[in-house]
């Protein structure tokens, strides 16, 4: 059977078809398909596949953990800058092994079109010893799912899976399989001194698993998706990885005429770059992302042979590569493009009219007008935005849940007045933390938990915190009389602004929480009302 998926789709569909039994992840750009293809999925429904969104990366990472330990198959999904949140137990995850299969999905995004930075999630893999596919095809994508649910549970261990934005975002027909294969059943097959990290367990399992490594190296040699291509011209050879390599070919529709090593698999093959590079005098690494391979060649490569790519300037050493890119660096003509049009006025990203987010800001700097030093900690999510005009209301934004904590270390070096504002489903994500630190000290810090009732950044998933913040704040140690609650709309502006005023001069923690809901979910939600009514 054929399909025309998204990148992101094949791997949902090769996962669905591997036998999966859960899927974990936190929404986020360009991963979030992938959850969203297996919660509408026929097959995920029939089989009630656990399919619901998860507070943060982490707590993904260890349910998943939780579904190997009985024997089933779980599918961890993020983007790139959520392995740095699954950190912990993402890297232990190597030294307790699995019993069911994990694969972790790292969906990184070089350019940064909708993220902090551009992090390769390849050097988790290799820091965490753990075998690592970079599939260069949606058909790749799908059927590399079903090897590594297999390879997983074969060498007891994760498999993380790096795509980037281009091929997750990209469509193309994907053969897939006719029959999906049964779910695991329970079994008791684990081993409790490997999944209890004890220093002495931890010690027998880190020899265990650095002595696979030569093993989990030969495998990704003899494996398919690593293979070389011999070509005619001797003066270069290329070692080209994941997407890149379908760039490459693309240049040269007819054939490659240089002998060309497709990675798609780690560790990195050793033996095959030794083959390929006795016999040339030069190597270009064409890779996505940062110099990975580029860096490692040096250990690898005789000392005589000169390496390009990024690390030289053959390639770009930031951003996305393309065809035209590649073939630049290999002094091929590159067809000319249009000329940027100055008739076209720039339209930079803008919150929706009438979000409620427009009225916070619009609040926030009508009171700040009366504080020349203040300063407004951001957090990631649509509110960032209030960083442009007309707003300029926030002073940083660095990560998930920085806005409390790091306006409580301003306040902690004597800033007055210090807020931060944050979303409902980022608070949930990795602000609560942050809070609670707030709390045990009074901080002088004025916390705005702007609610809109949704994730809206990533499409309008569901808040982990819906309707529970008011009891979160409490239980975390909030006083009640400086824990407020507004509608945010323009009628309502002198209640805002009054109640910002006197949270601002009270000297300790205070939380305000402007809750009205996303305007996009909420004519999603009168459309799905309306149809409701109209089938009655």
């Amino acid at each position: 059977m054929k399909k025309l998926l998204l990148g992101d789709e094949a791997i949902a569909q090769g996962a669905l078809d591997a036998g999966l039994s859960g899927v974990y992840a936190y929404p986020g750009t360009p991963s979030t398909e992938i959850t969203e293809y297996i919660q509408e999925s026929p097959i995920a429904k029939e089989r009630n596949v656990h399919r619901k969104w998860c507070t943060n990366e982490k707590t993904a990472m260890e349910t998943a953990l939780g579904m190997s330990y009985m024997g089933k198959r779980a599918l961890v999904c993020m983007k790139h800058v959520g392995m740095n949140v699954c950190a912990d137990p993402f890297v232990n995850s190597g030294m307790t092994g699995t019993n069911g299969g994990v694969v972790v999905l790292a969906a990184d995004d070089p350019s940064m079109h909708s993220s902090q930075d551009e992090q390769d999630s390849r050097f988790y893999g290799k820091f965490a010893m753990i075998p690592t596919f970079e599939p260069s095809s949606q058909q790749e994508a799908y059927d590399m799912m079903a090897l590594a649910f297999d390879y997983s549970e074969k060498v007891k261990l994760p498999v993380l899976m790096r795509v980037t934005t281009r091929m997750a975002h990209s469509r193309a027909v994907v053969e897939i399989a006719d029959q999906p294969r049964e779910e695991n059943k329970l079994n008791y097959d684990s081993v409790a001194a490997n999944w209890v990290l004890l220093p002495a367990n931890a010690r027998r399992r880190n020899d265990i698993v650095t002595a696979m490594q030569g093993e989990l190296e030969e495998d990704a040699a003899t494996s398919v998706y690593n293979r070389l291509e011999m070509g005619e011209n001797k003066e270069m050879a290329i070692i080209a990885s994941g997407i890149a390599y379908n760039y490459l070919m693309e240049c040269f529709p007819e054939k490659c005429p240089y002998s060309v090593l497709k990675v798609s698999r780690y560790p990195l093959p050793k033996r095959l770059v030794r083959q390929l590079t006795d016999n040339y005098p030069k190597v270009m690494v064409i890779e996505e992302g940062q110099p990975f391979i580029e860096e490692m060649l040096a250990g690898i490569m005789p000392g005589s042979a000169e390496i390009v790519g990024r690390l030289t300037g053959h390639l770009p050493r930031t951003g996305e590569l393309s065809p035209d890119v590649v073939k630049k660096a290999l002094g091929m003509p590159v067809e000319q493009t249009y000329e940027k049009c100055d008739d076209v006025v720039g339209r930079p990203p803008a919150l929706c009219q009438g979000c409620g987010h427009r009225d916070v800001y619009t609040a926030i700097n009508e009171v700040l007008a009366d504080y020349p030093n203040a300063r407004v900690f951001g957090d990631i999510g649509c509110y960032t935005l209030g960083f442009l005009p007309p707003y300029k209301a926030i002073h940083s934004c660095v990560d998930m849940g920085a806005s409390i904590t790091m306006a409580k270390g301003a306040a902690d070096a004597g800033q007055w007045p210090a807020l931060a504002i944050i979303g409902d489903s980022t608070f949930t994500h990795s602000g609560m933390t942050g809070l609670l630190d707030a709390v045990n000290e009074n901080a002088n810090i004025t916390v705005i938990i702007s609610d809109n009732l949704t994730t809206a950044m990533t499409g309008g998933q569901d808040s982990a915190g819906t309707n529970k913040f008011e009891a979160i704040c409490r239980g975390l140690g909030v006083s009640e009389e400086h824990l407020k609650v507004v509608v945010p709309l323009p009628k309502n502006m002198p209640e805002i602004t009054r109640i910002i005023r006197e949270e601002i001069e009270y000297r300790g923690l205070s939380v305000i929480i402007p809750r009205r809901e996303c305007l996009q979910t909420l004519q999603r939600h009168l459309k799905q009302n309306r149809k409701k009514e109209e089938q009655k």
